[in-house]
């Protein structure tokens, strides 16, 4: 396998464990218990927008950008959000903590 095929499949295996920690994405069933949580998307992974920068899903510029949000299982927002390690390892929590308003950090320049 290719160095790029390594990577690719590297970079989709992270995106994907990072889905489902973040995965609090609603289904009509599951839309009542699930909140808004700005600034724990990665870039272009967010559902929808609170600001300039962002109009809708996936179109945040900016990893973990604090004016965009994802709906997530209520009660695990505010938690930490998650890292991915030098190794691409998916590390949970990180250092940064999801908002159910708007954040004033990581927005993107311009």
């Amino acid at each position: 396998m290719s160095n790029t095929l390594k990577t690719a499949s590297v970079a989709g295996a992270v995106a994907g464990a990072i889905a489902a920690a973040l995965s609090g994405h609603a289904t009509p069933a599951a839309a009542q218990d699930a909140v808004k949580c700005y600034g724990v998307s990665l870039a272009g992974e967010n559902d929808c927008a609170a600001g300039p920068g962002t109009t809708c899903a996936g179109t945040s510029t900016v990893d973990w950008q604090g004016n965009a949000w994802t709906l997530v299982e209520t009660g695990t927002c505010e938690s930490g959000t998650p890292v991915i390690a030098d190794d691409g390892e998916v590390e949970l929590p990180g250092d940064r903590m999801g908002s159910l308003e708007p954040l004033e950090r990581d927005l993107p320049q311009g």
